[in-house]
């Protein structure tokens, strides 16, 4: 019984991992980092939103659905939301400077106006996001 107990347990514990990783990784209304597309983004002079993540990340698990509903606000229509994958692209992070997961950025063009590192007060991430917008 108790081998069956904990067979049961992990299999549980597997479907929850994945179910998140499934989860963060198809965020609707996020585009998938690649430098190509990020570079035409800023060249367009558009406010980018950059949400670099961790698919193992606690904090940035806290801050996504604060950003999901920033993402959906009319304040943030002409706002593309860029989701970068901390362990996945190194040289963004190299380039920009970004020591950690859940970071958000904020980005006109190609300046950077505005940098949030591990919030998770929705308040205050709010405040950090739209005020740069």
């Amino acid at each position: 019984m108790f081998r069956i107990l904990s067979v049961l347990s992990i299999i549980l514990a597997v479907f929850v991992a994945a179910t998140q990783l499934t989860a963060k990784t198809e965020a609707p209304g996020w585009k998938v980092y690649n430098a190509k597309g990020f570079e035409a983004a800023q060249n367009s002079g558009k406010t980018i939103i950059v949400d670099v993540y961790a698919t193992w990340c606690p904090t940035c698990r806290a801050q996504a659905p604060i950003l999901d509903e920033l993402r959906a606000e009319k304040a943030s229509k002409d706002t593309i939301f860029v989701k970068v994958n901390f362990d996945d692209h190194k040289p963004f992070l190299r380039a920009n400077r970004i020591p950690r997961q859940s970071t958000v950025l904020v980005f006109k063009g190609k300046k950077e106006v505005a940098r949030s590192i591990a919030q998770t007060n929705r308040g205050a991430l709010r405040k950090a996001v739209l005020s740069a917008l």
